[in-house]
């Protein structure tokens, strides 16, 4: 499944989850007590909210167990042809698929072409920093521009969104942790990256990382250890590489991290990205007002986003 975070562009203020499905927008939640209805009557339907919620965050805290009743859901749904509950594309947004992960955690310097470019050295073990909420933005948002940076850039990453309590796994299992992928956006301001060794503060501007426009489950995904990504500014291409070129893969990074921190349903990380980033650039070529950032990853989608100052 491709799953959203969405809401109908008619005035509707709560953002609910769905999945798409070719040019419509499925709803989940209702999806789920259609199928309770076609299989136990009005009689044995339960408090919805109870068993399956319809707010994007609490689906995912509630794990890889609901993405699976989610599947069974969308099959119902599908396999009838019941063309109702298609919700076509264009009357919706879309919002960030996991708008409330309790932790944030990013991966540096995890592509050797862009430790290169960077004039560094690659890292022995790999190199995590946080980012925290307040950051986060979804995928049709503005990047904000924040007046405190001359030096915004973009970093196209895959990112891991978290299906289950996971601490100290082992690498052969890392898949059975993870709920699914999605392109993010690990915007960087490199001024104020760069004036102290610890990278927070240009990491977590307000309004600054969108993520989406959709998590694609691991089931659909499959393989995720070759998977093109690439990033263009204003239709220029950037960024070009693969995940293969990853130096530290994700079994590895789901082991590395969770034997030093417990992940939980709906964390993210964002592991990396390759080389090709505007700092880098000769001469450096740093994100302005309206400009617009596209990143794509093989099978996952595509995101594009405009800068926009304030």
């Amino acid at each position: 499944m491709k799953l959203v975070s969405y809401k109908k562009k008619n005035g509707d203020d709560h953002w609910r989850i769905g999945c798409i499905h070719q040019d419509s927008v499925i709803d989940l939640q209702a999806s789920y007590r259609v199928m309770l209805l076609s299989e136990n009557g009005e009689e044995a339907l339960p408090p919805l909210n109870e068993v399956f919620p319809s707010n994007p965050s609490d689906f995912f805290l509630s794990g890889i167990d609901l993405i699976e009743k989610a599947n069974r859901a969308y099959d119902h749904i599908v396999e009838n042809n019941m063309e109702a509950h298609f919700i076509k594309r264009e009357t919706v947004a879309l919002g960030n698929p996991v708008p409330s992960p309790s932790k944030i955690i990013c991966v540096g310097k995890n592509y050797a072409d862009h430790v290169a470019e960077m004039q560094s050295e690659i890292p022995k073990y790999p190199v995590l920093f946080a980012k925290f909420t307040n950051a986060l933005i979804g995928p049709e948002d503005a990047i904000e521009k924040s007046p405190s940076t001359e030096k915004l850039d973009y970093e196209a990453e895959l990112v891991i969104v978290i299906g289950k309590q996971a601490s100290k796994v082992k690498k052969e299992n890392a898949g059975d942790y993870i709920a699914g992928y999605t392109i993010g956006n690990d915007t960087s301001a490199r001024d104020l990256q760069k004036r102290t060794p610890q990278w927070l503060q240009g990491k977590s501007l307000d309004r600054s990382t969108p993520i989406g426009p959709c998590v694609v489950t691991g089931d659909e995904l499959g393989d995720a250890s070759s998977l093109a990504i690439k990033s263009y500014v204003n239709g220029e291409e950037r960024q070009s590489s693969t995940t293969s070129n990853l130096i530290f893969n994700i079994p590895f990074l789901m082991e590395f991290i969770s034997d030093l921190i417990t992940l939980n349903p709906g964390d993210i990380i964002m592991t990396g990205t390759p080389d090709g980033v505007g700092f880098a650039m000769d001469p450096p070529q740093f994100l302005k007002d309206g400009d617009r950032v596209t990143i794509e990853i093989e099978r996952i989608g595509r995101m594009e986003n405009t800068v926009r100052s304030y």
